[in-house]
């Protein structure tokens, strides 16, 4: 069973700190802080790439789905909308918005297939999946 990882550094408070995350395979890296999270200021932040995580495993998801039953799809393209509530700091709703180009299959069926990779794509059950954590203070 393949594990992914990736890793990210926090210093300072919330405000005035600044952090920076890596992915493991080496195909990102980059900074984040308060204003790239809560404010509109360049750079990346931790939704984007929950983001990022469900419309590329949606879109694989999806397409899986229709070429396991015949189907053929030539491009299935989909964008994630990730709502923060920076009130409460949670993640309240993500947006899925998905265009394909899948030929001989009408609306409805597609319709089918779309839900059913929405409920079974990986990042979406583990979006509500247990987390263990294991911490260690060091002075």
């Amino acid at each position: 069973m393949p594990v992914r990882n990736a890793e990210a550094t926090w210093e300072g408070d919330l405000k005035g700190g600044d952090g920076s995350m890596a992915l493991g395979s080496g195909a990102f890296e980059g900074a984040y802080s308060f204003g790239t999270r809560f404010e509109e200021e360049q750079g990346t932040n931790p939704e984007e790439l929950i983001g990022a995580a469900h419309a590329s495993c949606f879109s694989m998801a999806l397409a899986n789905e229709l070429a396991g039953d015949g189907y053929d799809p030539e491009r299935v393209h989909t964008t994630a909308d990730v709502h923060l509530d920076t009130d409460s700091l949670a993640i309240t709703s993500i947006e899925l918005t998905t265009e394909a180009t899948v030929p001989d299959i009408d609306e409805e069926a597609f319709l089918e297939y779309a839900e059913g990779a929405k409920e079974n794509c990986p990042v979406s059950k583990a979006l509500a999946t247990e987390i263990s954590l294991e911490a260690t203070l060091t002075n």
